[in-house]
């Protein structure tokens, strides 16, 4: 039978040997040396100095020996607590240090520096150009006038002389406002603010109407379902062809060019009488190049439509057409971006693309 213990209660357990005690501080040293990070210093620490760390099972074991036991054994177990927790705070105050000094040097801001500037927004080419051509009519003294785009069928066709079975009526070419029956159709000219302007405005009368237009054409480079149209109307005493010819080819030079060459073709619309296709001598190849594909070797660009206001259309209006007489006319506001900048589709104005968009600034 061996003899009495003479340091330890025989109730004492494993934890508490100094040997153990010592592994599990030279453990905790070295896991806290080897914590490159902050986030692995967290890690470490419920291992080393949590409830269910080795030493502090030990230090809950020390509740069970004899008083004369308690003593030695706390002395021991909260000196080696106490290393654990004093390389705890030194590992966790150099990383912090570092942390702190790369933060310095990766957040660094020169205050010296010139700040980048974010892009600035532009408004729509189409968009410049119709107001373009609307400081063109204000420069010749004209209005500008605005109508709806869900328009009355009675002035989109009705008041321009369009028979009840012309063409232009049919859901073919016409987007009709459900239900048709009711008479309204997205406009498919700015033609019917010439009927409104003269109601509202009474006569004489000189105005440019720029806007949006729908007709039920194609997608393709040179066609849109949507595009835009600025019409123009003059109703005064005593105009004639020659007054027309003479806008058309203000507006032209102004748009693009002096010396730009102009002609009018024999046409017809229902609105005007006589009337005439406009169009522009090529001033790509000036009529030179039968292969240029601008004008397809004709030397001519066909620009828009033009005439004398059709008597009818004067007289729906209450305007009393053996005393006046008016001009009108009507471009493309895309066809004339397209042949100011040279763009080849159509389709590359409206898809949208900030690119597109970037390349004209603030002025077309």
């Amino acid at each position: 039978m061996s003899g009495p213990n003479s340091q330890y209660d025989p109730v004492e357990v494993s934890a508490l040997d100094p040997a153990n005690v010592e592994a599990a501080v030279d453990a905790a040293l070295q896991a806290i040396a080897e914590a490159s990070t902050l986030e692995e210093l967290k890690a470490v620490r419920p291992a080393h100095q949590g409830d269910k760390s080795p030493l502090a099972l030990a230090n809950r074991e020390i509740g069970a020996l004899p008083p004369t036991a308690k003593a030695d054994a706390g002395k021991r177990v909260g000196q080696a607590r106490g290393r654990v927790a004093q390389a705890m705070k030194e590992r966790q105050a150099a990383l912090e240090a570092e942390r702190d000094a790369r933060i310095l040097v990766e957040e660094a801001v020169d205050v010296t520096m010139v700040p980048g500037r974010l892009p600035l927004g532009r408004r729509h080419p189409v968009e410049l150009m119709a107001q373009r051509i609307a400081d063109i009519f204000v420069g010749m003294g004209w209005e500008i006038a605005e109508g709806p785009e869900v328009e009355a069928e009675w002035f989109n066709f009705d008041a321009l002389n369009f028979d009840a079975d012309h063409p232009a009526r049919q859901m073919q070419d016409t987007f009709y406002v459900d239900p048709p029956q009711d008479g309204l159709v997205l406009r498919t000219h700015t033609s019917p603010v010439q009927a409104r302007a003269m109601l509202e405005r009474g006569v004489p009368l000189y105005v440019g109407v720029p806007g949006k237009v729908f007709r039920t054409d194609e997608l393709d480079a040179t066609h849109m379902p949507v595009f835009h149209q600025i019409e123009g109307l003059a109703v005064d005493e005593g105009l004639t062809m020659a007054h027309l010819k003479g806008t058309l080819d203000r507006l032209a030079s102004e748009l693009f060019g002096d010396g730009i060459t102009t002609r009018l073709r024999p046409s017809y619309f229902p609105f005007t009488e006589p009337s005439a296709e406009m169009d522009l001598r090529c001033f790509v190849c000036q009529g030179r190049d039968p292969d240029c594909r601008a004008c397809s070797g004709t030397g001519w660009i066909e620009w828009g439509g033009c005439g004398m206001v059709n008597r009818n259309v004067l007289a729906a209006v209450g305007v009393d057409p053996d005393r006046y007489t008016g001009f009108a006319f009507g471009m493309g506001i895309d066809r004339a971006l397209m042949f100011r900048t040279g763009v080849s589709d159509m389709r590359d104005m409206f898809e949208g693309d900030v690119r597109f968009n970037a390349q004209f600034g603030l002025e077309v």
